[in-house]
């Protein structure tokens, strides 16, 4: 039996401040994990894309970008949780049916 929350899927942005110098080490930091991606980054703001089946592990991403030398800041931007399957599901455009008796 899985535990409450094992299916979900949690997406999140940071927005990251940092000295030019802290580019580098702020790059292998998140290529060394899986579920991080540099969306955009910049001399000194940057934002990272966080996918994870796991909120605590958000969370843990938040600690270790805060460590990386030369970070001045971790922003939480966004964070969204939902079932995993919900996510992968296919989406099916519904017909307008509030336009359908409106002539032009």
């Amino acid at each position: 039996m899985s535990a409450p929350g094992d299916d979900e899927l949690h997406i999140a942005s940071f927005v990251i401040q940092h000295r030019q110098d802290a580019m580098a080490a702020l790059a292998a930091t998140i290529t060394g994990h899986a579920d991080l991606e540099l969306a955009i980054p910049g001399e000194t703001r940057s934002v990272v894309l966080c996918e994870s089946a796991d909120r605590y592990a958000v969370m843990d991403r938040v600690e270790q970008l805060r460590s990386v030398p030369g970070v001045l800041n971790v922003l939480l931007v966004y964070h969204h949780a939902e079932p995993r399957d919900a996510l992968e599901a296919e989406v099916n455009a519904q017909p307008e049916s509030n336009l359908a008796g409106v002539q032009s």
